[in-house]
């Protein structure tokens, strides 16, 4: 084969190279995975429902609620590091269904005051929108600061309330209250389920139902002691976790 020859050859070869290149680029590109989509409710819904499901389905049926409930309420307490879920069925009052431990919460007991204090809120709180995207696995964000927080830091003329406080899934928290990735998904579906909108969230620095605050507390505000006589009294209306014994200290 003389030059002419092998030097044609070569640029076959070279052409029939660039060819594939182009082709395989071309088969890259059509299976390229889509791009990135955030996850919705309903993806989180389909993604942890059945297991959500299967661990809640045992304290609904022991507490004769049938699931999803018509309603439900979330009690969380500072002291006793729980949070408990109370649910309504059809036509009937509340009903203890069981308690999540509260794995962080970040400041002491007293209410939040300002953005930056590190504080978990206090007071009665409704659920304003579920985050299937959080940084903490799942959360459900609570209506901090509502009308009482407001009108309070316009008495006392705090500006800078803070805001964003969830109950999320995780281990650690600064103002918020952490309870784990399990039971984030419990209540993220339970919130999708029965309805988040006709939730209602009490978060109290004790189970007044059981105990007393502290000896030596000190409340941080005169009007401290109106909140707490409102967290008491709405949290009469609940029952009492079944596997609860009282607590009583002297106040």
């Amino acid at each position: 084969m003389g030059p002419s020859s092998r030097r044609a050859g070569t640029r076959r070869i070279v052409v029939a190279l660039i060819a594939f290149a182009v082709l395989a680029g071309c088969r890259a590109r059509v299976h390229r995975p889509p791009p990135h989509r955030e996850a919705t409710i309903a993806d989180r819904v389909a993604q942890y429902g059945p297991a959500a499901r299967a661990r809640l389905a045992p304290y609904f049926a022991a507490a004769y609620v049938p699931y999803p409930p018509q309603r439900f309420v979330l009690l969380g307490f500072k002291r006793e590091r729980e949070l408990q879920l109370i649910a309504y069925p059809p036509g009937d009052g509340p009903v203890f269904i069981r308690s999540y431990p509260i794995l962080g919460a970040s400041g002491e007991l007293g209410p939040k005051l300002r953005e930056g204090d590190g504080q978990v809120p206090e007071g009665i709180y409704s659920i304003v929108y579920l985050n299937p995207n959080s940084v903490a696995h799942l959360s459900l964000a609570l209506s901090y600061p509502n009308d009482y927080d407001r009108a309070r830091a316009e008495e006392e003329g705090r500006d800078d309330l803070g805001g964003d406080i969830m109950i999320h899934g995780g281990s650690g928290s600064i103002g918020c209250l952490a309870i784990g990735d399990e039971a984030a998904e419990d209540l993220f579906v339970l919130a999708a389920d029965a309805g988040w909108r006709d939730a209602m969230v009490v978060v109290s620095p004790v189970d007044f139902r059981r105990t007393f605050l502290p000896a030596g507390y000190r409340m941080p505000a005169p009007w401290v002691g109106d909140l707490y006589a409102w967290l008491r009294a709405t949290l009469v209306e609940y029952p009492v976790a079944r596997s609860a014994r009282p607590v009583v200290r002297s106040p």
